[in-house]
């Protein structure tokens, strides 16, 4: 059997959550072949080693770091490297979906919901360690994620689709402004 038939064949015993990914060649190909209703199950069949993806690290002592594996026109797949302490600012998603696998690591997520006059006002935080999955879509509101680790973290997150722009809410003025999206690394299409 050649190996397109086999990551198909695999793919849709994942689809019955019969089986789990411990590839990133096989969770991309699973991206590829379903729907992004299934991307929560995908993702939580997802049992990637975390030096699966020591090629994607990049850190940045002032920022964490945007490390897209993978993208296409329906999704993309970015590994966040982030040092001790480090947090986005508060933002949305550009209207796209965003689901987020923790890899390694202590993190907090915010909820924000704003008003009319750009006003936020916590809706809940959440703890997250290494495992479990967030999800986001504006109509939730917006949110920030920090790492609460005394050490480096990573995270894996799967935007259905691509984001190309998203509004950041600037602490000093307390507004939105919107900001385009980019990566600090960008893979060379060899996953294994």
């Amino acid at each position: 059997m050649n190996e397109q038939k086999k990551d198909e064949k695999m793919i849709k015993i994942i689809g019955n959550k019969q089986k789990k990914i411990h590839s990133l060649k096989l969770l991309i190909s699973a991206l590829k072949n379903e729907k992004s209703t299934k991307y929560h199950d995908i993702l939580h069949s997802m049992e990637i080693p975390k030096s699966a993806f020591e090629i994607f690290f990049s850190w940045s002592e002032s920022t964490y770091t945007r490390n897209c594996i993978f993208e296409n026109e329906r999704f993309e797949l970015i590994l966040i490297c982030w040092q001790s302490s480090q947090k986005t600012p508060i933002h949305d998603h550009g209207g796209e979906e965003c689901w987020v696998k923790f890899i390694d690591g202590e993190f907090k997520e915010t909820i924000y919901k704003s008003n009319e006059v750009s006003e936020v006002h916590i809706q809940k935080s959440t703890i997250l360690k290494a495992g479990d999955i967030s999800y986001m879509i504006d109509f939730m509101g917006c949110h920030q994620l920090k790492n609460l680790s005394n050490q480096r973290a990573l995270s894996l997150h799967l935007y259905a689709k691509p984001i190309r722009s998203c509004n950041i809410y600037d602490e000093q003025s307390k507004e939105f402004v919107q900001k385009k999206m980019s990566y600090h690394t960008i893979s060379n299409g060899t996953i294994s």
